[in-house]
C-alpha cells in the first residue's frame, strides 16, 4: 500500500457511518491529510513506508499548555496511553501527538478502523487534558 492507492482505496469508502476526505500535503515525504467524518477537528496525517503506516494526529503545542501543570500531564499522558485502543501519545518537536502504526500489508478495512479510532480518541484526549492547555 502506498500513498496513492491508499488515496484512491479512502475516496468513496465507509467504515462504521465515517467517510474519509483524503487530500495530499506538499513536502519531501508523502503524506496525506485524512478528514473523518465527524471529527474534522482532528484530522489525521498518513506516511507509509517500507516497514509500517504511520497514522498522526496534532493534538496541541507546547506553547499552549500552562507550565505549571505540565508534569501533571506527562503523568496523565503515560497512564492513559496503555488502556488507549489501538493509539499512543507521544511527542514530536513542540507538538504532542496521538498516533498508530500499521504493517504496510494492512487492508483497507484495516486502515479505516485506524483512522476511525484515532480521530475520535484524539478528540477525547483533547477534552481531556483541556485543563492544561493555558
Amino acid at each position: 500500500m502506498d500513498t496513492q492507492s491508499l488515496t484512491l482505496a479512502l475516496g468513496d469508502a465507509t467504515h462504521a457511518g465515517r467517510t474519509f476526505d483524503v487530500m495530499p500535503v506538499a513536502g519531501e515525504e508523502p503524506v496525506l491529510q485524512v478528514t473523518v467524518s465527524g471529527a474534522e477537528e482532528t484530522p489525521v496525517y498518513i506516511t507509509v513506508t517500507d516497514t509500517q503506516i504511520l497514522c498522526l494526529a496534532y493534538l496541541f503545542d507546547k506553547q499552549e499548555l500552562n507550565p505549571e501543570r505540565l508534569s501533571d500531564l506527562h503523568e496523565n499522558m503515560l497512564r492513559i496511553s496503555v488502556p488507549m485502543p489501538l493509539s499512543a501519545l507521544g511527542k514530536t518537536g513542540d507538538h504532542y501527538v496521538v498516533y498508530g502504526a500499521l504493517s504496510p500489508t494492512s487492508g483497507t478495512t484495516e486502515i479505516m478502523q485506524e483512522l476511525v479510532t484515532l480521530a475520535e480518541n484524539a478528540i477525547d484526549l483533547l477534552q481531556t487534558f483541556e485543563d492544561y492547555l493555558a
